[in-house]
């Protein structure tokens, strides 16, 4: 039995056994080719099936003492190849499937992205969401068809990108540009307020720096951002790494939607919102890695269930601006330990013709890792 997509099985034609195409979802298939363990059973990829290809994906079903893998030159090394790009020095995305926005965190001046296309119409939307975002100077490179007789490389700036009639069967190569005052997501924690769409309950920039510090993110690991609010902590989190996993916590239906367009906004569509209040919301979600309490602080119910959902050696950080929030705080830093600190900013303000330090509120933080 052959498995692959319609093309592949068209290109290896004709075959002396039962050809199956794959169905979609494509994963509907593979309990009928687990049946098979044990009988040759033969899967069509195109160039490395283990780079965004099948083999991945058969690999977390069957070890790979039961399989023979032959790579070919990937989509990105054959890209390399036509355009004389070191590919150690790319980002290399996928898009097939995956939505738009994943590409927003890797605009960044002077870098090269190499990218798998869903369809025809990918690089020109691709170009429009640069353009929108201050990138209109970025050169797309669209590399269509590559190794066949119809391979075709064109290329065209983003701000007026109109390559007619594209190969659906295409890789984007983009030479990434910043025009004065692109919007370029900083590779450091704290980004600025305003990128952030809030009705003022927001962890602001400086404070947003230290929390995510005293989170101590690391790759793969998720987050509970409760009493999410704009969003802003949880977002901040994925950025850190495209493995990292959030789960944001709002009770409030309006905030709730901000945090998704937030998140869409900011290149982490991927992020889970639930709406609910804690800490009834926060039992049926997976056990966290780290825990960020915003909201509800006050609540002991909250801060108990947090550390009590968290990973052995998770953390879990709390902040409050109130008293009672404080005072919730102290209790828990009395009963578990921990770190407990005051962080206090002020920002310059005009005062008449001068300027003079405007003091934010003061933000105590409660740090607690569990054993």
């Amino acid at each position: 039995m052959v498995w692959g997509g319609r093309r592949h099985l068209a290109l290896a034609a004709p075959l002396r056994a039962e050809a199956r195409a794959w169905p979609s979802p494509i994963d509907a298939a593979y309990p009928d080719i687990l049946a098979r363990r044990g009988r040759p059973t033969c899967i069509l990829a195109t160039g490395d099936p283990f780079h965004y290809g099948i083999g991945a994906e058969i690999a977390r079903l069957v070890p790979p003492e039961e399989f023979r893998a032959y790579p070919q030159p990937s989509a990105f090394s054959l890209a390399c190849a036509r355009l004389g790009w070191s590919l150690p020095d790319c980002a290399c995305l996928t898009l097939h499937g995956r939505a738009l926005p994943l590409i927003l965190p890797h605009l960044q001046p002077g870098a090269r992205l190499l990218v798998l296309s869903w369809d025809g119409s990918t690089p020109g939307r691709v170009a429009a969401l640069l353009t929108e975002r201050g990138f209109g100077r970025s050169r797309l490179t669209v590399l269509e068809a590559m190794g066949g007789p119809r391979e075709r490389v064109r290329s065209a700036p983003a701000a007026g990108f109109d390559l007619p009639e594209i190969d659906p069967l295409n890789t984007l190569a983009v030479a990434v540009e910043a025009d004065p005052g692109a919007r370029v997501l900083a590779l450091s924690p704290g980004l600025p307020d305003a990128l952030f769409a809030n009705d003022g309950q927001l962890t602001k920039s400086e404070i947003r720096a230290v929390t995510l510090a005293a989170l101590a993110p690391h790759r793969g690991a998720l987050l509970w951002d409760v009493g999410g609010g704009a969003g802003s902590v949880a977002i901040e989190w994925m950025l850190r790494h495209p493995a990292m996993r959030a789960v944001a916590v709002e009770a409030r239906t309006e905030r709730a939607a901000r945090i998704r367009r937030n998140a869409t906004s900011l290149g982490v569509p991927g992020l889970d919102v639930v709406e609910g209040a804690a800490p009834d919301a926060l039992l049926v979600l997976p056990p966290p890695d780290a825990v960020f309490i915003g909201g509800g602080v006050s609540d002991p119910g909250v801060i108990a269930a947090a550390c009590a959902a968290l990973r052995p050696g998770g953390r879990c950080v709390a902040n409050a601006v109130t008293l009672e929030g404080e005072a919730a705080l102290l209790a828990a830093f009395r009963a578990r330990g921990g770190a407990l600190r005051r962080l206090a900013v002020s920002r310059a303000d005009p005062v008449g013709g001068m300027h003079g330090w405007r003091a934010a509120m003061p933000v105590t933080q409660w740090i607690w890792t569990c054993p």
